[in-house]
């Protein structure tokens, strides 16, 4: 949709008329208005009471010389500035005391006048989200394009879809879609829903991803309406199910107004014409003796020529884009927040954003994408603990040693004992029990596309991702054995979300034999794991890895032997080849004492013979078994 034009005596609720910021449309508030103040646009498009006051972001023309009104009940203005060509404002409101309202913000001049209605709403119930995410929670990350297409009538929208013979176009998945599927996901054993980016891309090309926003305050046309997405949220909520959203405070797309009209000098790290690109690797950021240079242009360089970088040093960037989340929060409902891009904004930003955040929801966590192998690097970035003199305050990173670690050992060649070496150095988070593990994501290829997997590694990644410390997230289509390579390809549509799809993966007799396998194996995991404390909240204790296998216990209390009533949950995965042997040493372990176990998976028993010290039984080739001991 088109800016609207300047004269609109009221709004309804702003929300539902948000349109796409883009380039072309920076001239339409001019025509015919001559040289009167026009106003056609209010970033955030309303607010509410009881909230720290908003700093506004107006767009029009001829605001240079307007004197700006606040016509409302115990409504103040604090300060303003306005750029030099008159096309932006920034209004700081005094709202303290305020009732819910809509209050009227004139701009008058010599020339004219003109006026936006501003909503001041009611805040949301803490019971209506806000959930936060925990241990006992598992996550499944979907490409809202690629998954399912409810209506389609939102499919071709501006003929820059490209239909689904385009590997980069859009294919059709919407909210709509999503939500017809959602005793899918519940079935499945998932609690939460990752979205990957669901603001407007409009004007970007094939930027089905989300990655390349060019309007913050509405969603994509290709997914549907703000109704729609708060529909679906809506829904997850009635179902006790929760939501995370996608957060990109490094970039937007370059189709965004902002670039050829900035609201404020430096709004931007560099121009379109003259910027650098992230070149340095990670570990220059926490490197005590790197050159400045070499840490900077992480943060200032741009992510592609395409995603122009904002400069989250500048207070009027840093506050928009901290509006903006809380704005989502609040009128959804969020239960926590996937960070893109983290160590490419600065660490100020972040300890600033997640003050205000927590202040405001205290429930709420979030999760940063630190894309890096080494535990080193990846808890630098972590919260809860001071680090180059500032706390970033992350409530968790994605768990990316641990992606690696899963893949290096069961299918590049690595011996078991390397995974357990990476879970040892846990000590470098302040809360390594929130960590987000995962076998892939939107970013790397599928792991049954990679060289050597197999279904039965397959199910042996799962059961760790089942039963490691930490919040299991999978990516939409590895539950069914989907495969893909590098991106685009690890992209694929999933099969029965598409009109005219001949395998529907959604039901039972739709999936094929292979997909079903996968299907129920990984179901019976989550069911698992969400009816046992030890798997969801209980301590995790190595007992045991050498080149082939890795054995540990889960429980409540771990620092002891087995005593009366405790679960004490033993797992063991492997990557043999043939059938061996294992014998458990349990002294000095959580298993000392333990005397009576039971298999919980899979439903086929394995022989198991316990002594005073030892627990024996047979690993099948590349076997994954789980036993518990509750001793009466």
């Amino acid at each position: 949709m088109l800016l609207r034009k300047c004269v609109l005596a009221a709004l309804a609720l702003a929300f539902s008329i948000s349109s796409p910021l883009l380039a072309q449309d920076v001239a339409k508030c001019e025509e015919g208005q001559g040289s009167a103040p026009c106003i056609d646009r209010i970033d955030p498009p309303n607010w509410w009471a009881e909230m720290p006051a908003p700093m506004l972001l107006l767009h029009g023309v001829h605001l240079d010389h307007a004197h700006f009104l606040l016509e409302g009940t115990h409504i103040g203005l604090t300060k303003k500035q306005v750029s030099e060509n008159g096309h932006w404002a920034f209004l700081w409101l005094d709202t303290q005391g305020s009732p819910v309202q809509k209050l009227r913000i004139v701009a008058e001049s010599t020339s004219g006048h003109a006026e936006k209605t501003f909503e001041l709403m009611q805040r949301r119930p803490s019971s209506a989200g806000f959930q936060g995410i925990a241990p006992k929670d598992v996550i499944y990350l979907i490409m809202t394009d690629r998954f399912a297409d409810g209506d389609p009538s939102n499919d071709s929208i501006g003929g820059d879809d490209g239909g689904r013979g385009a590997p980069r176009g859009w294919h059709g998945g919407d909210f709509k879609g999503i939500e017809e599927h959602l005793d899918y996901l519940q079935h499945l054993g998932v609690t939460t829903l990752w979205l990957t980016p669901i603001e407007s891309n409009a004007g970007m090309k094939d930027s089905y991803h989300g990655y390349g926003a060019t309007d913050l305050y509405a969603t994509d046309p290709h997914f549907g309406s703000i109704d729609d997405y708060l529909d679906l949220v809506k829904a997850l909520h009635a179902r006790g199910m929760k939501i995370m959203m996608d957060v990109v405070p490094n970039h937007v797309g370059a189709a965004i107004l902002w670039v050829k009209d900035p609201p404020a000098p430096e709004w931007f790290h560099g121009t379109p014409a003259h910027h650098t690109h992230p070149v340095s690797p990670f570990r220059y950021l926490p490197d005590p003796h790197a050159a400045p240079l070499d840490a900077s242009n992480i943060v200032t360089g741009w992510f592609t020529d395409s995603l122009p970088d904002l400069n989250q040093e500048n207070p009027l960037v840093e506050k928009y884009l901290i509006q903006n989340a809380i704005w989502w929060i609040e009128m959804a409902g969020i239960d926590g927040l996937r960070e893109d891009t983290f160590p490419y904004v600065g660490r100020q930003f972040w300890s600033d954003f997640h003050h205000e955040i927590h202040t405001l929801y205290p429930m709420i966590k979030t999760v940063g994408e630190i894309f890096h192998a080494d535990p080193d690097i990846t808890a630098y970035f972590a919260g809860g603990v001071t680090r180059a003199g500032i706390d970033t305050g992350l409530d968790t990173p994605f768990d990316f040693p641990t992606y690696f670690s899963l893949r290096d050992v069961l299918l590049h060649g690595k011996p078991m004992n390397a995974l357990e070496e990476s879970l040892g150095r846990d000590w470098l988070y302040p809360h390594p029990e929130r960590l987000v593990t995962f076998l892939g994501n939107h970013d790397t290829k599928r792991f049954l596309s990679e060289p050597g997997a197999s279904l039965a590694k397959l199910k042996t990644a799962f059961g760790l991702l089942a039963t490691l410390r930490g919040i299991p997230q999978i990516y939409s289509g590895d539950e069914i054995a989907m495969l893909g390579g590098d991106d685009p390809d690890n992209r694929r549509d999933f099969p029965g979300g598409f009109p005219g799809d001949t395998n529907n993966a959604f039901i039972q007799a739709g999936r094929t034999a292979e997909q079903q396998e996968v299907y129920a194996w990984v179901q019976g995991l989550l069911h698992l794991r969400s009816d046992n404390a030890a798997l969801t909240q209980g301590a995790q204790q190595n007992i045991f890895a050498d080149d082939t296998v890795l054995a540990f216990v889960r429980g409540m209390r771990l620092d002891s032997g087995c005593k009366s009533g405790e679960d004490r949950v033993l797992v063991v995965a492997g990557k043999n080849d043939l059938t061996r042997r294992i014998s458990l040493t349990t002294t000095q372990t959580a298993l000392q004492g333990c005397e009576h176990y039971s298999q919980m998976y899979p439903a086929v028993p394995s022989q198991f013979h316990v002594t005073a010290n030892t627990v024996t039984f047979e690993l099948p080739p590349n076997g994954f078994l789980i036993f518990r001991s509750t001793e009466k």
